[in-house]
């Protein structure tokens, strides 16, 4: 089985669920720490893995010098997390680290006593990981990215940027369980603005679900977070793009793309946070007593490029109050 070094993951190297795998002889001769990552797409195509290795670099752990990392990647198919996990456990790892609420939400079931952290885009208490984040109760912790809470604020800001939308699609993924829907329609009605429910199970969802935008005569999208909706940032964008319509995103990822504006964490940072957990773990705390991280901080990002081509004149206060703005 064929090593995968950090720098060909960061170069695009193909993304094979075994990515990453020594053999289990090989792991315990080496006498390294052994760490599963279990993931919703893959390792080229997920926008945190890069930062999740960089943050393990920063904490001395360097795939096949430090630490041995086994990589189980789902490819976009949830219907196989369940499985990966069961995998990610046979190999007998010091913890699972999981990148996504959604993903979590399968493994929690499935390692039963190994170690996890998380990087969750909701309310990790509400999703029923731990019991409390200052004292997470069981062997799981990591940090909570608060996107749903953010919801009323976000669409507030995109009302603010395109004062005539009326009609307002909401992406959602049913199979993603969180609160964040229903905030955004709140956020929305308070705001004066309709709001059109479309849902997205999957990639093979996306066009059926773009087409419903347009029947609905929606002329602002809302995209609520998950790993199945991430995946779709750059079919999210061409379509906003081509309608002449303003789209808000929940992180910096999303303006970047060509989003209109983004609200949130910097992820990358969380990330790097939640990485540093793994050390900690593997030098035997429990992460009962590792409280689950959330953002002190959070970035409003614009893309002034985007805002041209949507004929918007941006304020000149809005733009003071932007962290970053993409000419």
């Amino acid at each position: 089985m064929r090593r995968r070094t950090f720098l060909q993951i960061l170069a695009g190297a193909s993304a094979c669920p075994l990515l990453g795998v020594r053999s289990l002889v090989a792991q315990q001769a080496g006498g390294k720490p052994r760490l599963g990552i279990l993931i919703y797409s893959t390792p080229r195509t997920d926008p945190n893995t890069a930062s999740l290795l960089r943050g393990l670099s920063d904490v001395g752990y360097v795939d096949g010098q430090t630490i041995d990392i086994a990589f189980r990647a789902a490819e976009g198919q949830a219907d196989r997390l369940h499985g990966l996990a069961k995998e990610l456990v046979a190999l007998k790892p010091n913890l699972i680290f999981c990148l996504g609420s959604d993903v979590a939400t399968v493994a929690i079931k499935v390692v039963q006593g190994v170690p996890l952290v998380f990087v969750a885009s909701a309310d990790p208490v509400q999703l029923g990981f731990v019991e409390s984040l200052a004292r997470p109760g069981r062997q799981v912790t990591g940090v909570t990215l608060l996107l749903d809470e953010l919801a009323s604020k976000r669409l507030e800001l995109l009302k603010e940027a395109a004062p005539r939308i009326s009609r307002v699609a909401i992406f959602w993924n049913p199979d993603h369980v969180e609160s964040e829907l229903q905030l955004a329609e709140r956020a929305a009605a308070n705001i004066g603005v309709t709001s059109i429910q479309i849902p997205l199970r999957g990639s093979q969802d996306t066009a059926a679900a773009l087409a419903a935008a347009t029947e609905a005569q929606a002329d602002a999208l809302y995209v609520v977070s998950s790993r199945q909706t991430v995946l779709e940032i750059g079919r999210f964008v061409d379509y906003a793009t081509q309608r002449r319509i303003p789209l808000a995103g929940g992180w910096g990822a999303w303006t970047q793309a060509g989003a209109l504006l983004s609200y949130g964490p910097n992820v990358d940072e969380m990330v790097r946070l939640a990485a540093s957990y793994v050390p900690k773990i593997i030098k035997g705390t429990t992460p009962a007593d590792l409280p689950v991280q959330q953002p002190t901080r959070f970035e409003l990002h614009v893309n002034l490029k985007t805002a041209r081509a949507l004929g918007l004149s941006m304020p000149e206060a809005f733009l003071l109050r932007a962290d970053k703005i993409i000419e």
